[in-house]
């Protein structure tokens, strides 16, 4: 069983791996920062890029403490937190069925992650390497707890948006001008 523990490990850290580097770069097909950004503020997750970055570097990192065995909890906190928000800004509206754009592969990927927490990353990992021992029903609490945690934390950071100040003055000449008088000017 301890071989099924270092696959579930490689494939759940992988996929993350995978969609945190899209976001964060573009790679495999995705849409990088300034794309995956404005899709955060199209449902509410502001500012969007600051958002995006931080998703795919937990989605990235954690996914990376999974997959090689290192700090598994840690790497799960990440992961659980990605799903929250996942979860609470795009799929609960729309029930629990995956065919539905429902939540259950979230929850798929959120429990195991807690279940690799909670197991140990097995034989084949960095902390066997390293002697490092993270494991147990309390560290895959733990890493419930801060995987829900930080989210809205992050979210109560975000600095709040303010609406431009009509007394200030326009920062560039072209900011000042509407934009018909710059497409007469520049033709």
């Amino acid at each position: 069983m301890r071989l099924g523990i270092t696959i579930l490990r490689a494939v759940v850290g992988g996929v993350f791996m995978f969609h945190g580097t899209q976001k964060l770069f573009g790679w495999f097909g995705g849409h990088g920062p300034e794309a995956t950004g404005q899709f955060f503020e199209q449902v509410g997750i502001k500012p969007g890029k600051r958002a995006a970055l931080a998703a795919g570097a937990a989605e990235a990192g954690g996914g990376a403490l999974v997959a090689t065995g290192l700090m598994v909890p840690l790497g799960s906190a990440a992961i659980v937190g990605v799903m929250q928000q996942a979860v609470r800004s795009v799929h609960l509206q729309k029930g629990f069925e995956n065919t539905k754009g429902g939540y259950e592969y979230n929850l798929v990927l959120a429990a195991a992650a807690l279940a690799l927490a909670d197991s140990g990353p097995g034989p084949l990992s960095l902390d066997r390497v390293l002697g490092i021992r993270m494991s147990g029903s309390a560290w895959a609490l733990a890493a419930l707890a801060a995987g829900c945690a930080g989210p809205l934390l992050l979210e109560r950071a975000a600095p709040e948006e303010q609406p431009p100040d009509p007394a200030e003055p326009p920062r560039f000449v072209r900011d000042a001008e509407p934009a018909q008088a710059r497409t007469a000017t520049a033709s």
